[in-house]
């Protein structure tokens, strides 16, 4: 079973400090950013410092998977951000600001050559687009499912870009939830990555000190079919990864779903405490146990 990844953490690019501090930090994925972390003036050095980071840790003995967000392609850093990450072998790229799916082809075309230039297996390196980051990209996000990109991991959504975009002076309440434009890009987000046949990554939690608020927050988004979520510091690292897996209860309820339509193989919806259950559940607990052996190996 392939596992979703559950927690992508961003590293600056032009950091050697934080970039030597990922070996004890048990995020699923690193993004090593050389888009909105790094200053003009220094892309050129963290267009150096990440490939050669890379490289010192061949895909083999990674305990992670290494990303890169790269500059968008409204931006004359693209191209150059490409062709030197590439013959690094990194796991996937994360594109911002993309307006639709023909951003995310005309960087895979980019990546198919770059990987038959550098020797690397074709189509080994995935790409995370951030789908929401402009005007006009929400409306584009059902057009993936139909886009046959092959290296596309799945969609994440990003709401301060957006809020820059259409002109706002704010994307939350006075409660701190998401306003109505921000949770409606969200969804769409979320069933966007679905129908495309990907993963539904959340976007950041701000206040990397509030641990309740981020626990809460990502197990409500799990519920909701968001299989990780991107983390701005390191101790938000283990709160996502225990959110995204499933909990203790949900894997003895789903035992129990198991092993009830096993008992009773030619009956195709059951009682259990209470509630009715058919085969859509039975995937689902299906899908629970096999996560969790696959976690648990």
């Amino acid at each position: 079973m392939t596992l979703p990844l559950r927690s992508f953490l961003f590293i600056p690019g032009d950091s050697e400090k934080k970039m030597g501090k990922v070996d004890g930090v048990n995020a699923d994925a690193f993004i090593f950013d050389l888009e909105d972390a790094v200053a003009a003036a220094r892309k050129p050095i963290a267009r150096e410092m990440v490939p050669a980071f890379i490289k010192d840790r061949p895909r083999a003995t990674r305990k992670s998977q290494y990303w890169v967000r790269v500059n968008p392609l409204d931006t004359p850093w693209t191209l150059d951000d490409l062709t030197a990450i590439v013959p690094a072998a990194p796991d996937g790229i994360m594109l911002p600001k993309v307006n639709g799916p023909q951003d995310v082809a005309q960087v895979s075309h980019y990546l198919s050559a770059l990987e038959a230039a550098s020797g690397i297996e074709a189509g080994s390196i995935k790409i995370l687009p951030v789908a929401t980051e402009t005007a006009i990209s929400p409306f584009r996000l059902g057009d993936y499912a139909g886009a046959g990109l092959d290296r596309l991991y799945g969609l994440t959504w990003g709401a301060e870009d957006l809020s820059s975009a259409v002109g706002a002076s704010g994307n939350t309440d006075a409660s701190g939830e998401w306003t109505h434009t921000y949770k409606m890009v969200r969804s769409l987000c979320l069933l966007g990555a679905h129908a495309a046949g990907g993963e539904a990554v959340d976007t950041l939690f701000v206040d990397f000190r509030d641990s309740e608020g981020l626990r809460a927050s990502c197990k409500a988004a799990r519920a909701e079919g968001f299989s990780g979520r991107v983390a701005i510091h390191p101790a938000q690292v283990d709160i996502i990864n225990e959110c995204f897996s499933p909990s203790e209860e949900e894997v003895a309820f789903a035992r129990r779903v198991v092993d009830l339509f096993a008992a009773n193989p030619d009956s195709g919806t059951l009682g259990l405490d209470g509630k009715m259950l058919d085969i859509p559940h039975l995937k689902q607990a299906q899908k629970t146990l096999a996560m969790h052996e696959a976690r648990n190996d």
